[in-house]
C-alpha cells in the first residue's frame, strides 16, 4: 500500500530501514521466520530485546514519562510495518505490552522502580493469570483467593492457558479478595514471584506438539500486600485497561501482508483457486491496514479511538487462519509434516522435506487456530462492536 508520509515521517522510516539493516542479524531473521508459536523462542527474544533497548526503542509504545521515546502512533505503526516486512522476531507482550504500562499507569513509584527496569533488561520475565478453568472469556466468574493476612495475602487457585510461564519468573494475576459483593468488584491485581512456595507450573501441549501454554497452580502462596497494584477491588477496572491493549495495542495488518508476501515467495506462484484465495487475503489485511491507520490518525490528532478499533483482533485472527490454511493447502504433502522437536530451527530438527518453510506450516496452522480464542474469542469480540457500536 502506497501511503502519502510526510517528509519527517519518510526520514523516520529510512531511519528505522537502516537500523534493521545493521541489526538484524542472519540469525535472528532465521528464527523468525521459524517459529511456529505467536512469540519468539527466549533465546532470540533475548537478542532482540537486547538490540532494542540498546537503540533506546524496546518500549516503543511508552509515553517519554515512562521511558519510552514518545512516539507518535504513526511512528509507532512505520516501526511495526519495517519491523514486520524485515523479519524481525515477535517479542513475548506480556511484559512489554500488558503489565508494564499497567505498572506505569497504575503502579506506586515503589512498584515502578522496582520492576519496569527489569522488565526491560528482561531479568524478569512476565506471564499473565488470568484465564481459569472454566473461567476464560467470562473473567469475572474467576475464583482464585487473596485471603488478606496481616501484610500479606494468602493465594490459592489454578491459572491455565498461560502463555511461556515456563519460562517465566513473575506472574500478573486477577484474584478474588472478596466475595460479598458484585463480582467484578470483589478483583484485584497481584504480582506474584513465581520462586514463592506454592506455586507449580505443568506444561500443556498444543495440538501442534508446541509448549507455549501451561497451568500455573497456587497452593497457598504468601503474596506481600505491597504487590496489589491498585486499590482492592480495582482489579477489574485494570484488566479492562490492559485487556485493550492485548486486543488493539498493536497493528496486525503489517505482520499479516508481510507473511502472505513470504508465503508467495517460499512456496512459488500460486494458481488457480490458491491464487484466488491468497489474493482475496491480501485484500482483507489491506482493508484491515487501512482501519488500523485511521485508528492511529485520529488517536495522533487527539480523538478517542471510536468502536471501529474494536474490530482489528478479530478481523486479523480471520486473517492469520486463512493464511495459514492456504500455506497448508499450497505447500501439498510438505506441508503436512510436523516433527515433535523444537524450536525448528534446531539442530535436533530433522531435514525439511521440501523446505524449512514447508516444514513449519502444518505447525502454524494448528497454532493458529489459537487466535479467534485468546485476548477474547471473536465471540466475545462481536459482543464488544454490537455493545459499542450499535448500542444493543
Amino acid at each position: 500500500m502506497d501511503l502519502a508520509l510526510t517528509d519527517q515521517q519518510c526520514a523516520f522510516r529510512d531511519d528505522v530501514r537502516a537500523f534493521l539493516a545493521s541489526s538484524l542479524s542472519a540469525g535472528l531473521r532465521r528464527g523468525a521466520a521459524l517459529t511456529s508459536g505467536v512469540f519468539a523462542e527466549p533465546d532470540i527474544a533475548r537478542e532482540w530485546q537486547a538490540i532494542l533497548e540498546a537503540k533506546g526503542w524496546l518500549v516503543y509504545h511508552w509515553p517519554t514519562e515512562a521511558g519510552g521515546p514518545g512516539w507518535t502512533p504513526i511512528q509507532r505503526w512505520i516501526f511495526e510495518k519495517e519491523c514486520a516486512d524485515a523479519g524481525a522476531p515477535v517479542l513475548p507482550g506480556m511484559g512489554l505490552k500488558l503489565v508494564g504500562p499497567v505498572l506505569y499507569t497504575f503502579g506506586t513509584q515503589t512498584q515502578k522502580d522496582q520492576y519496569l527496569p527489569h522488565l526491560r533488561t528482561g531479568e524478569h520475565i512476565w506471564a499473565q493469570g488470568f484465564s481459569e478453568p472454566g473461567s476464560g472469556s467470562d473473567l469475572a466468574s474467576l475464583r482464585t483467593r487473596a485471603v488478606r493476612d496481616g501484610d500479606h495475602y494468602v493465594v490459592s487457585g489454578h491459572k491455565i492457558w498461560t502463555t511461556q510461564a515456563q519460562y517465566a519468573n513473575r506472574l500478573f494475576a486477577l484474584v478474588r479478595t472478596d466475595t460479598e459483593v458484585k463480582p467484578q468488584q470483589g478483583i484485584s491485581f497481584l504480582l506474584i514471584d513465581m520462586a514463592l512456595p506454592g506455586v507449580t507450573v505443568k506444561p500443556i501441549l498444543s495440538a501442534s506438539g508446541d509448549h507455549e501454554l501451561n497451568e500455573v497452580f497456587l497452593d497457598e502462596v504468601r503474596v506481600p500486600v505491597s504487590e496489589r497494584v491498585g486499590e482492592e477491588g480495582q482489579g477489574w477496572s485494570i484488566a479492562k485497561f490492559l485487556l485493550e491493549n492485548e486486543r488493539g495495542g498493536s497493528s496486525f495488518a503489517p505482520l499479516l501482508l508481510a507473511d502472505l508476501e513470504r508465503l508467495r515467495a517460499s512456496g512459488g506462484p500460486l494458481t488457480g483457486e490458491l491464487a484466488h484465495r491468497a489474493i482475496r487475503l491480501q485484500l482483507e489485511a489491506e482493508a484491515l491496514e487501512m482501519t488500523e491507520l485511521r485508528t492511529a490518525m485520529e488517536i495522533e490528532q487527539g480523538a478517542a479511538p471510536d468502536p471501529r478499533s474494536l474490530i482489528t483482533k478479530l478481523l486479523a485472527s480471520e486473517i492469520r487462519q486463512g493464511i495459514e490454511a492456504l500455506a497448508v493447502d499450497a505447500f501439498g504433502l510438505a506441508g503436512l509434516q510436523l516433527p515433535v522437536q523444537r524450536p525448528f530451527y534446531g539442530e535436533d530438527v530433522p531435514t525439511p522435506v521440501e523446505s524449512a518453510q514447508a516444514q513449519i506450516a502444518a505447525a502454524r496452522y494448528l497454532n493458529a487456530r489459537a487466535w479467534s480464542i485468546f485476548g477474547g474469542t471473536s465471540e466475545i469480540q462481536l459482543t464488544l462492536i454490537a455493545k459499542a457500536a450499535l448500542g444493543l
